[in-house]
C-alpha cells in the first residue's frame, strides 16, 4: 500500500472514531447498528485495515449519513473555511423558502443555516424533523410566527427561540417583508 493510500485509510478510521465518539456509542453499539464486525471496526479506527465502499455504505448509513458525506469529512483537515459561493443553497420551488447551509465541513455537531422566508409564505415541518436534533432560531429581520405543536411563538428581529420536545412545527412570515433567521442546530 501507499503512503497515500496509508494516510487516507488512517484519516478515514479516524473519522470513523470521531463520528462513533460523538454519539457515545461504543465499537459493539456502531458493530450492531452497521452489520459490521467489531474486529473490522476496530481494525479500521486503526488504520490498519482500508475498507470497502461497501462497508463504508453501512458504516455512513449507521450514523445516519451518506458516503459521500463521511468521506468528505474525513478528508477535512483542521479547521475550515466556507466560503459564501461554495455554500449549498437550496430554494423551495412551491414557497420561495431558501436555505443556505452556513457551517464548514467539521467534527462539530453543530450546523448554521440562513433561511430567508418570503412574506406570506408558511413552510410545515413533521415532529420527526426533530427527532435527534436540538435547534435554536434567531431572527435576524422581518417577523416570524413559529407554531410549535400547539403554541405559537411570534417573533421580532433579535428574538431567539429555544426548540423544546419534537412536534409538529410550522414557520410562517406574516409580513410585510420576508422573515429572515439563522437556525442552530446540533446533533445528537
Amino acid at each position: 500500500m501507499t503512503d497515500i493510500s496509508n494516510d487516507i485509510t488512517s484519516t478515514i478510521g479516524r473519522r470513523i472514531r470521531s463520528e462513533r465518539d460523538l454519539r457515545g456509542w461504543s465499537l459493539t453499539e456502531l458493530a450492531e447498528r452497521s452489520v459490521v464486525s467489531k474486529a473490522m471496526l476496530s481494525a479500521m479506527e486503526r488504520g490498519m485495515t482500508s475498507p470497502t465502499a461497501a462497508l463504508l455504505v453501512r458504516i455512513a448509513s449507521a450514523f445516519g449519513m451518506t458516503l459521500s458525506t463521511l468521506i468528505a469529512r474525513a478528508e477535512m483537515q483542521g479547521g475550515g473555511v466556507s466560503r459564501k459561493d461554495e455554500q449549498p443553497v437550496w430554494q423551495d420551488p412551491a414557497t420561495g423558502y431558501v436555505r443556505r447551509h452556513l457551517s464548514p465541513a467539521s467534527q462539530m455537531p453543530l450546523e448554521l443555516i440562513r433561511v430567508s422566508l418570503p412574506a406570506g409564505a408558511k413552510v410545515n415541518f413533521p415532529a420527526a424533523s426533530y427527532a435527534f436534533i436540538k435547534q435554536q432560531i434567531w431572527l435576524i429581520g422581518g417577523r416570524l410566527d413559529f407554531t410549535e405543536g400547539d403554541v405559537v411563538h411570534r417573533l421580532e428581529p433579535g428574538d431567539c427561540l429555544a426548540l423544546g420536545a419534537p412536534s409538529d412545527c410550522a414557520f410562517h412570515a406574516p409580513g410585510p417583508e420576508a422573515a429572515e433567521y439563522l437556525v442552530a442546530l446540533v446533533r445528537g
